[in-house]
Formats: C-alpha cells, structure tokens, sequence
C-alpha cells in the first residue's frame, strides 16, 4: 500500500509540477523511446544501422504506445525522450507516433530530437503545448538556431558525443553562454552499454553550465548511478536499457523518486 501511495503521489507531483521540475532535489528519470520504422528499437552505443525492433518484458511488441505503458507499469514517468532516428537521418519523421503518444489517457511530455536545423521548424515545434525540442549539435551546421532561440524555455541542447569525438560545431562547447536552460550531455557510445554513466564528461559539463540544468544520457545501469548522479548536482538521466532488463525496478524508481 505504501509503494502504491508513493507512487501515485509521484505521479501527481511530477505531472502539475512538469514546469518547475528543474528545481526539484532529486534527480529525475526520463524513459528513452528510440523510433525507427515507426516503432521502438534498441539503440546499441551509436550504431544506428544495427539498431531492431526492441524486446521487452515490458511489452508484447515494439508498438510506441505498448512499450510506454510498459514503462509506466514500472513507474507513472511524466516525460518520455523521443530520438526520431528516420528524422535525425534526414528521412521521414515518424509523426504518427508522435500523435498516438499524445493522445494517450494520461499524455506524457515529450522530448523530441527529430534533427531539427531550421529556424522554420523549430519554431512550429516550439509552439506545441507538449513538445520540447532537442537540437542535437549532430545535427546543427552552425549556432545559428541557438544564437535565435536560445532563451525560450521549452527548448533543449544535446552535445552529441560520439566514437571519435563531439559532434556538432565547436562553438557549442567553447561558448556555454548559447546554452539553453537544459542541456543534454549525449554519450552514444555508452548508450545500451550498461557500462556506466560518463562522470568525467558529465563533470566537466556540469562546470561550465552554470545554473542551467544538466541531463546524463548514456550508460546509466542501476541505482548506486543514479545516486552517484545525483551527487554531481545532475537533474536527471535518459535511461532505457535499466528499466527494460530490470536492474531499476519500481521499487528502486518509488524510492529515487523518480
């Protein structure tokens, strides 16, 4: 009954609080929902074309909707990131997903990173009530965009990280002051690894964003993580693989308050 109110409080809290949930103390853990072909697959650190449709005990199948109430039978998550590989790859968006997500009983807030690199774009995504925007630095010629929008509070920064390196222009390391609030430290080759958050990365950027919110992507494997996060000042975790094979189970996600 305890874990039941908990968990229900949580979701109370998380969904009138989404606005303010930069301030909360505890770091906050947000389901990815990596789409290609119109359904969910399992990113596997960076390698996009090895990437299938996922399998989960959470869900009969890789359908977006079945695979985020599976996450949210582990724990009510009031926001969901969305990496739309077909439209980070210059194909096409998957939008029909999209809509079906936000029409669900309870929609969730949606993080979207479908390669936006326009000003045109960007700004139609900014005026949907639900959706908040990542601008992969991948994905960006040059600051531009930031140099524009990089005060609207609904908009994110992802510094892509890859193999070889940043990817993205070097001004968006160089220059923090073309940060948006919150800002993504992206390191693909620990996504799906279970290898363990990049705390060296992670630090550095943390340094240098002054007040602005700094979300780990990558690696997260179970609790002592989180907390090891969580200690770093972070505000919250892109996390997929830990929910799905279990190593974060909704006890773990009750009491991190998630």
């Amino acid at each position: 009954m305890l874990f039941l109110f908990s968990t229900l409080q949580a979701f109370i809290t998380g969904t009138v609080g989404q606005g303010s949930w930069s301030a909360r103390k505890a770091l906050r853990i947000i389901p990815v929902l990596d789409l290609k072909g119109g359904e969910v697959v399992r990113a596997q650190q960076g390698k996009r074309d090895r990437y299938r449709p996922i399998v989960t005990p959470l869900s009969q199948s890789a359908d977006v909707v079945a695979v985020a109430e599976g996450l949210r039978g582990l724990y009510p998550f009031p926001t969901f990131y969305i990496a739309d590989l077909d439209a980070i790859e210059g194909g096409t968006p998957n939008n029909g997903a999209l809509a079906r997500l936000k029409a669900m009983a309870e929609p969730p807030e949606l993080w979207v990173d479908a390669g936006i690199a326009d000003e045109k774009t960007l700004a139609a995504a900014l005026a949907e009530p639900w959706l908040y925007p990542v601008l992969g630095s991948e994905s960006q010629q040059d600051e531009a965009l930031f140099r524009r929008f990089r005060d609207h509070p609904d908009l994110i920064l992802s510094l892509d990280f890859f193999d070889d390196g940043f990817r993205g222009p070097a001004s968006f390391l160089d220059e923090p002051e073309l940060w948006p609030r919150k800002v993504i430290v992206m390191t693909l080759a620990k996504v799906g690894s279970a290898s363990g958050p990049d705390f060296t990365r992670l630090e550095a950027i943390k340094a240098k964003a002054g007040s602005r919110s700094v979300i780990a992507a990558g690696g997260v494997r179970n609790e002592a993580d989180i907390r090891a996060l969580s200690s770093l000042g972070i505000a919250a975790a892109l996390v997929a693989t830990s929910l799905h094979d279990g190593t974060l189970t909704p006890e773990h996600l009750a009491t991190l308050g998630a």
